[in-house]
């Protein structure tokens, strides 16, 4: 897959490197950019996240700090919900079903579809 920052040619003949970053809509500034990897501590951490999720998948951001802080690591919560972002790592739990129907409900037509309101008085409708 071709991204935008492999669009640009440095050793293009006639345009230059600012021009094709405004003509494939990326900031100068990001073609030059190198991003830092993750320091040693970092991946080490992710490696402790990621041993624990499989043992319990249920533990949320507050859990794997709790989980942490326990074996002598200081760490907050934002970096360990930046690292299990980082690893795509969420807790596994029964998240609320809200918006679905209870069995059986009935649907009730909208009567006022394609229904032209031209003057006052002519539509009421209540809450019930």
């Amino acid at each position: 897959m071709k991204t935008r920052r492999n669009w640009i040619e440095p050793s293009h003949c006639f345009l230059s490197i600012s021009r094709q970053c405004a003509l494939a809509g990326l900031n100068r500034s990001s073609w030059y950019y190198k991003g830092r990897p993750e320091s040693r501590e970092n991946l080490l951490l992710m490696l402790l996240l990621d041993e624990q999720y499989m043992r319990t998948p249920f533990y949320e951001v507050r859990r794997m700090t709790h989980y942490l802080r326990n074996r002598d690591w200081h760490i907050n919560p934002k970096r360990v919900r930046r690292l299990m972002r980082l690893m795509g790592l969420e807790a596994v739990y029964a998240k609320p079903r809200i918006s679905r129907p209870a069995d059986g409900h009935r649907i009730y037509p909208y009567l006022l579809r394609g229904l032209k309101i031209y003057r006052p008085n002519q539509v009421w409708v209540t809450d019930s």
